[in-house]
């Protein structure tokens, strides 16, 4: 029997038809575990994404599908049909698995029922053209996918309009760091760029840097984040920002603290400077 299906795994499938997949030796299941590595990610230009919810999402957003995977328990549910109709659609591949497959897939006890693998998104740094109004984090080689995730969900709930990532940062799209968006990075646009590549953007845009650093710094309350589009810059979570980098930046903030603690995490830190730097900006009447 287990020979059997080992073959009904391999097999041909035509587009358009759900492939049923139980085996972990599958090739597309090792292809999929694989997006766990960056290399994986880098080579393909993809990255995988948990829940229903967020592949309806990132569908709804344009994002491109290669292949949806979902739980036999989730076979039949009309959301599920619909993006199953919707993954053939655009050409993509459409798996049901076992609830071993899904675990080794997404390694967890207690699964999701759907996952989605997309096509990797960057938006050109070129093409982040600021507007009144509008803000942005830059976050200086920013290592910790957590914090990377929270502060992508963070932003967006913030309304700010992109997450600029600078130097060489961890990925955005691993699976720790799309968990951490909770669906935001579908939303979030997220640039890339070396240090020289920012420094020109920033002249060029038009721009209010505002960098969080503890040297020569001021209450962040008490700095204007209106008339120009501000960018909040952010430090790496152990260095802060290399004082070549503080001297470029237009106005240099502090977080007062008080108590044991010497420091915020970056996701914390840089949800205060966000909210503060769009408190004229948001209203409870707005998001109602």
């Amino acid at each position: 029997m287990s020979e059997h299906r080992h073959d009904h795994d391999r097999g041909p499938h035509r587009v358009g038809q759900v492939k049923e997949v139980t085996s972990l030796a599958n090739p597309i299941v090792k292809d999929i575990k694989a997006l766990a590595q960056k290399k994986t990610r880098d080579e393909t230009k993809t990255f995988m994404a948990e829940g229903l919810k967020l592949v309806i999402d990132a569908l709804e957003l344009g994002w491109t599908i290669r292949t949806l995977v979902y739980a036999k328990a989730a076979k039949g549910k009309p959301q599920v049909e619909q993006v199953a109709a919707k993954t053939f659609a655009k050409g993509g591949l459409v798996l049901e698995v076992s609830e071993k497959v899904m675990s080794a897939i997404t390694r967890r006890d207690n699964p999701q029922m759907v996952v989605g693998v997309f096509e990797q998104r960057y938006t050109p740094l070129r093409e982040l053209r600021p507007a009144a109004g509008e803000t942005y984090v830059a976050l200086d080689r920013v290592r910790d996918p957590g914090n990377l995730g929270t502060i992508i969900r963070t932003a967006d709930a913030a309304g700010a309009s992109g997450v600029i990532l600078v130097g060489d940062t961890t990925d955005p799209f691993s699976l720790e760091t799309v968990r951490a968006t909770m669906g935001s990075v579908f939303a979030m646009p997220v640039s890339k760029a070396s240090l020289a590549d920012f420094l020109r953007w920033k002249k060029e845009a038009g721009v209010k840097v505002v960098a969080t650093h503890l040297a020569g710094a001021v209450d962040y309350r008490t700095i204007d984040y209106k008339g120009r589009p501000v960018v909040l810059l952010m430090g790496n979570e152990q260095a802060g920002i290399p004082d070549e980098l503080a001297q470029q930046a237009d106005a240099l903030a502090r977080i007062p603290q008080a108590g044991r603690a010497d420091s915020l995490n970056l996701a914390i830190a840089t949800g205060i400077m966000l909210f503060e730097a769009r408190r004229h900006l948001l209203s409870l009447d707005a998001s109602e």
